[in-house]
């Protein structure tokens, strides 16, 4: 399993119409295949500061299946525009500590 990471920057008094978006937009990524869920979590120090959090079975079912997908490029006209800066996407796996 991989874990999508992204810190998600909202632009000021637009956090009400990005969180109606999101949730339209919740559909297209878990219709992807290799999708395995995914959560968004509000700052508490910052409300237009977001943590958007997807586990992905692989790598490429990001980077690929979804990236390059039509529900991608809904997901970008539905969300992309609420950003500023733009946010970084990184993918994380599980240490085992046993």
């Amino acid at each position: 399993m991989i874990l999508e990471a992204a810190m998600l920057q909202v632009k000021p008094g637009s956090t009400p119409d990005f969180e109606k978006s999101f949730k339209e937009a919740s559909s297209l990524i878990s219709s992807i295949e290799g999708y395995m869920g995914h959560e968004l979590q509000q700052c508490l120090e910052d409300d237009h500061k977001y943590l958007l959090l997807v586990k992905w079975r692989t790598l490429e079912d990001h980077t690929i299946g979804f990236r390059e997908s039509s529900q991608y490029q809904e997901w970008k006209a539905l969300l992309h525009h609420y950003y500023d800066p733009f946010p970084v996407v990184e993918h994380f796996t599980r240490i085992n500590l046993d």
